[in-house]
């Protein structure tokens, strides 16, 4: 799953590939309670096991979404 976090007063996004089949509805829930009071940090952990923290008082939004497959250059569909 992939995690695009909005940090405010800044022009990046953070990105984060969190491992496959993690539960996007307790994904959301644990984003809602870190955002519920101004002094919490998300914490999550990607698919490397390395931890990520972000105080929830620098979060302009979070997308939560699944996995796409990038492609570089020239993209060739197979039939």
């Amino acid at each position: 799953m992939d995690v695009r976090i909005g940090i405010v007063q800044s022009m990046k996004e953070l990105e984060v590939e969190l491992p496959d089949g993690t539960d996007q509805a307790a994904l959301s829930a644990q984003v809602e309670e870190a955002m519920s009071e101004a002094n919490n940090v998300l914490w999550l952990t990607d698919r490397r096991g390395k931890r990520i923290g972000v105080p929830s008082a620098r979060i302009a939004y979070v997308e939560l979404g699944e996995n796409e497959s990038r492609t570089v250059g020239f993209g060739v569909s197979a039939r």
